[in-house]
């Protein structure tokens, strides 16, 4: 049914993308689709690493871990923005139509008021792709 999964990685926050993870390396295995993680980083230094080169580096050994870990074909790709904060949702759909991706499994968070006045970013990836779009909290 699915063909190509899609999961954005926010590196800073590993430890809250458990259940999402696990979630897609399930779907890869029942599906034998592999998945692809992307993250949206900063140009400038992060607490994750210093330039954009040296992310790529650390989203790639996340990738190696994750089919390692889970006995399934992963590819990673990072993408350098000005300003993750505001590119985050218009890069990601880039990243799916690129990819190929038929399914998106993102990590949410519990909904809170601030979500009425702003979509999340799952919200706005389902209301503007042709993706499947999985969020898991």
């Amino acid at each position: 049914m699915y063909r190509k999964i899609l999961v954005p990685v926010d590196l800073t926050h590993v430890d809250r993308l458990t259940r999402a993870l696990a979630a897609a390396a399930d779907l890869s295995k029942h599906y034998g689709a592999p998945v692809h993680y992307v993250a949206v980083t900063a140009q400038t230094p992060t607490p994750v690493a210093h330039n954009p080169k040296e992310f790529a580096g650390k989203l790639a050994a996340f990738g190696r871990a994750q089919a390692e870990a889970h006995g399934i074909e992963t590819t990673t790709k990072s993408y350098p923005s000005h300003d993750p904060a505001i590119d985050i949702n218009r890069t990601l759909l880039d990243a799916i139509a690129e990819a190929g991706a038929d399914l998106v499994v993102m990590a949410s968070h519990v909904p809170n008021a601030a979500d009425y006045l702003w979509p999340s970013h799952g919200g706005s990836v389902a209301s503007h792709s042709d993706a499947s779009v999985f969020l898991v909290r």
